[in-house]
C-alpha cells in the first residue's frame, strides 16, 4: 500500500543543510499496525509528514497504492490527504466552543458531505463516546475523552490510513492502553492501516511492527516481540 523508495529530506538552514531522512526505504501493507520510534531529531516526524502528504521528499519516490505522489502540487496532495488519511495528534486540536459531535462533524463540513450528524454520531459510538455527544472539550472532557473525540474526527471520513503523532504522550498509563486498544480495533475490525510515532517503548510494543530510526536512517524494522501471538507472525532476529 505504501512504499518509500530511496527517500531523502534535506532542510537548508543558515548553518548549512540538515539531512532529516537519508535514503529511506519502507513498505507498509494495508491493515498493518506500525510504530515509528526514535529520539528527537531521528527523522520520525519528518517521515510522518511525508507519509501524510504534509511535506514532500527532496529526493526519492513515494508510492501510495502504486501511484507516485512524490511531486504532486499542494491541491492534489490536499485532495488525496482528505480522502485517504486520518490524523491524530498529542495535543488533540479540539475547538473549545464546539461539542464533541460538532468536532467530529468538522471534516464532513469541509467536504460538503451529507448526513453529517448521523455519521459523526456513529464515529463517536465506535470510540465509546455515545454518552458524550454534547460535552465540550477541554472543559467538559477528560484527556482520554478528548483523544477519543480526535480519533472519531479522524475516522469519520473513513480513511484507509491513520497517522498518529505521539497520541498517548499526554495520557496516563491506563488511558494510553485504552487508546492503543482502540487503534487495535480499527486495524482488526475495520482494516485501517495505523501508523504511530512514539518515543515510548511500551507503547511501540503494543503495535505489530516497530520501525526504529536514528539520524534519518531506519536501523531496525522488526515484528514486535511483545504483541499477542494471535496478532504477530515470525519475530525478526
Amino acid at each position: 500500500m505504501i512504499d518509500l523508495i530511496d527517500v531523502e529530506k534535506t532542510y537548508n538552514t543558515g548553518a548549512g543543510p540538515v539531512f532529516a531522512l537519508r535514503g529511506t526505504n519502507l513498505h507498509i501493507d494495508r491493515g498493518e499496525f506500525v510504530a515509528i520510534m526514535g529520539q528527537s531529531g531521528s527523522g520520525k516526524s519528518t517521515m510522518m509528514n511525508i507519509l501524510g502528504l504534509l511535506d514532500r521528499p527532496s529526493a526519492g519516490r513515494y508510492l501510495l497504492e502504486g501511484q507516485d505522489v512524490s511531486d504532486l502540487d499542494p491541491d492534489a496532495r490536499a485532495r488525496i490527504r482528505g480522502r485517504e488519511f486520518g490524523f491524530v495528534f498529542q495535543a488533540y486540536n479540539l475547538v473549545p466552543r464546539l461539542s464533541a459531535i460538532e468536532q467530529v462533524e468538522m471534516p464532513l463540513v469541509y467536504q460538503g458531505a451529507p448526513d453529517r450528524h448521523a455519521r459523526a454520531a456513529k464515529a463517536l459510538e465506535r470510540v465509546g463516546l455515545s454518552a458524550a455527544f454534547h460535552k465540550r472539550g477541554p472543559t467538559q472532557l477528560s484527556g482520554g475523552q478528548q483523544q477519543r473525540v480526535a480519533i472519531a474526527r479522524s475516522i469519520v471520513v473513513e480513511p484507509r490510513v491513520m497517522l498518529a503523532d505521539e497520541p498517548t504522550g499526554a495520557l496516563d498509563t491506563t488511558t494510553s492502553a485504552e487508546v492503543m486498544a482502540l487503534f487495535r480495533e480499527l486495524v482488526e475490525e475495520h482494516g485501517i492501516t495505523v501508523i504511530i510515532v512514539t518515543h515510548e517503548p511500551e507503547i511501540a510494543a503494543l503495535c505489530d511492527r516497530i520501525v526504529r530510526m536514528v539520524d534519518g536512517v531506519i536501523v531496525q524494522d522488526a515484528t514486535s516481540r511483545h504483541t499477542a501471538p494471535e496478532h504477530r507472525g515470525e519475530v525478526s532476529a
